[in-house]
């Protein structure tokens, strides 16, 4: 049984669903709570959902640990870590290697990695949960829960894209303006299950960006998501005439020394419902990258 506890700090009397509420445990969550065999303490005691916390007690929720999927295999292969504690994993994950299992891999994906990480840790829970998945030639920071409740405490924040992913991105061309806004909705092409394209009948999408150097031929931008559509980065810049160096299926230019897109998530923050902090890490610029930007080296902290 794993075991998250808050102590309510303020005055006055709140029911505890409210309190719990507030840190993020959403209906679903409370569902999974009492269907599975959760309990909810109140200074240790079992209390209803509608009972009242006041200031200084300690509100415990026990989660059952998840049942281990046999389908999908351990793997033992690497995972640089650039963060972990009992509730999430920060990875920097690297070009070439698929966030979940499916028809490309089924057995080396990011999460099958994790799951032997877990596992060669002995945790209880041996079901990673993807909080925010990158396309398999993607690279950089990549945030996974070690249990459904650490994820289910993020799911307002994702919803609300306040889970802050920043991205650089590798343009063909030379884009003429320092900073941009694409606003242009984003739906699958017609007949494709793979490739997506800007078209009115799409889903809002926005994507903000900033140039870091023009190359001549090719420019760097740092690029903030506000929506989170599939291959949104991708698509928003062929849309304008900048296609990703190195990306095939959107027509980017595969005469620079690139083997995949040029596109890296360097920086991710949210906020830790647990610790009830800020947290922010960093991924430095891959090596196949820098190669295509003749060794140049941007700023990754933002200012």
């Amino acid at each position: 049984m794993a075991t998250f506890s808050w102590v309510k700090l303020d005055e006055g009397s709140i029911k505890i669903k409210n309190f719990l509420a507030e840190r993020g445990v959403s209906h679903r969550m409370f569902s999974i709570i009492k269907r599975g065999g959760g309990r909810i303490l109140l200074n240790g005691r079992p209390v209803k959902t509608v009972d009242l916390v006041k200031k200084d007690q300690r509100v415990t929720v026990i989660m059952p640990p998840e049942v281990s999927n046999d389908l999908l295999p351990f793997s033992n292969q690497p995972i640089e870590i650039l963060f972990e504690d009992d509730n999430y994993l920060v990875v920097n994950k690297e070009a070439g290697v698929t966030s979940v299992p499916g028809k490309a891999d089924r057995e080396n994906t990011m999460v099958n990695r994790v799951k032997g990480h877990l596992q060669r840790e002995n945790a209880a829970d041996l079901v990673p949960h993807v909080v925010t998945r990158l396309d398999r030639f993607t690279s950089g920071v990549a945030l996974l829960a070690k249990h459904r409740f650490a994820h289910g405490l993020l799911d307002k924040d994702l919803k609300s894209h306040s889970v802050d992913k920043r991205y650089l991105a590798l343009v063909d061309g030379d884009l003429d303006q320092d900073y941009g806004m694409i606003d242009a909705p984003i739906g699958r092409m017609d007949d494709d299950f793979i490739r997506r394209e800007v078209r009115s009948d799409g889903r809002a999408s926005q994507t903000e960006y900033w140039v870091l150097k023009r190359f001549g031929n090719q420019t760097l931008v740092r690029v903030q998501l506000h929506t989170g559509r599939t291959h949104q980065i991708r698509v928003h810049f062929k849309s304008i005439g900048h296609p990703l160096v190195g990306d095939e299926i959107y027509g980017g230019p595969l005469d620079r020394g690139a083997t995949r897109q040029m596109l890296h998530a360097y920086w991710i923050q949210w906020f830790d419902p647990f610790a009830q902090i800020d947290r922010h890490f960093t991924a430095p610029v891959p090596e196949d990258m820098k190669k295509v930007m003749d060794g140049f080296l941007p700023k990754l902290i933002d200012d």
